[in-house]
């Protein structure tokens, strides 16, 4: 009895084992069906099945123009330094001035001329030009024959559409004066507007005479007031009305003849007489009544001791 309590027997050794053995395996069994699943090892699927629209799609393949390295453009070429010194600035030329319009005598401002200031026995012969120069070969070819001067006044719209009758005037040696540019009255027109229109008359006439209009002008109508005069002697004018007018210009038409035209300038004559005649035809029968008067005005007036003078001859002296 002794001996069988000292120590375990071998079998006893056995049935020590085989408990050990069976408690390792029931502990073994409750730790897994107490504990949490294990997480799967990386890229082990699990038994649940994905849905297809939560399966993610291929990424798409980059486009070449993503993929592609950023062209490169090499840099501008940077101009070398100058080694000249900064050239100055072309200076530009100043433009001369307009020449200023002549001073008129203060003896001629304000005035119209009607009658020349003077008791010598001389008599101007002035003819206008505007719509017509019907007359005007016949007109110089008798001032010719007689070797009387005259004086002419022409618009500038004559001397643009008759320029061979202006030259011929002026190359007969006679003062051509400026009648306007188109036949306005002057009572109707702004200052700036006489201004314009004396302008455009004078280089229209000094282009084909070669020599200045001014100082000669005429009214167009005769129609002026005080100050269209003023106007016109600023820009260096002097007015020139008449004495007598032929009435020349009514014709035929108007109950004239050549004879009544040459009596109304011979009986009116007197020193200083300015006569005022036309170059032109009347537009409603055609005659020129002052070119067919005009070798009895010359022999009249010279049979009665005038001289005849141009207005030149007025104006230079």
């Amino acid at each position: 009895m002794l001996a069988a309590s000292a120590g375990p027997t071998s079998g006893g050794r056995r049935r020590a084992r085989v408990l050990g053995l069976v408690l390792t395996v029931v502990l073994g069994a409750c730790s897994a069906s107490t504990g949490d699943p294990a997480d799967p090892p990386a890229g082990a699927t699990t038994g649940t099945t994905a849905s297809p629209s939560a399966e993610r799609s291929p990424p798409e393949p980059p486009s070449p123009e993503a993929s592609s390295p950023p062209t490169e453009h090499p840099p501008a070429p940077q101009p070398a330094p100058s080694t000249e010194p900064p050239r100055e600035p072309t200076p530009r030329p100043t433009p001369e001035p307009a020449p200023p319009e002549p001073a008129l005598p203060a003896a001629w401002r304000g005035v119209d001329l009607e009658r020349i200031a003077t008791q010598r026995r001389v008599v101007a012969l002035t003819f206008d030009g505007g719509s017509s120069d019907a007359a005007v070969s016949s007109i110089l070819g008798t001032l010719d024959r007689y070797d009387a001067p005259a004086t002419f006044f022409v618009t500038g719209a004559f001397a643009r559409s008759y320029p061979d009758s202006v030259r011929a005037m002026a190359r007969a040696g006679h003062p051509v004066g400026n009648h306007s540019d188109t036949h306005l009255a002057y009572p109707d027109l702004t200052n700036a507007q006489i201004h314009a229109d004396l302008a455009a008359a004078e280089s229209a006439i000094t282009a084909l005479t070669g020599r200045p209009a001014r100082p000669l002008f005429r009214f167009p109508y005769g129609a002026r007031t005080d100050a269209d005069i003023a106007v016109v002697n600023d820009a260096g004018y002097l007015p020139v009305r008449w004495t007598v007018d032929s009435l020349g210009w009514k014709g035929t038409s108007g109950g004239l003849d050549a004879g009544a035209v040459a009596g109304r300038v011979l009986s009116g004559a007197v020193a200083g007489q300015i006569v005022l005649l036309h170059v032109g035809a009347n537009p409603d029968d055609g005659t020129t009544l002052d070119a067919d008067a005009l070798p009895a005005i010359i022999e009249g007036l010279r049979a009665q001791g005038y001289e005849l003078i141009d207005l030149a001859d007025l104006v230079n002296g």
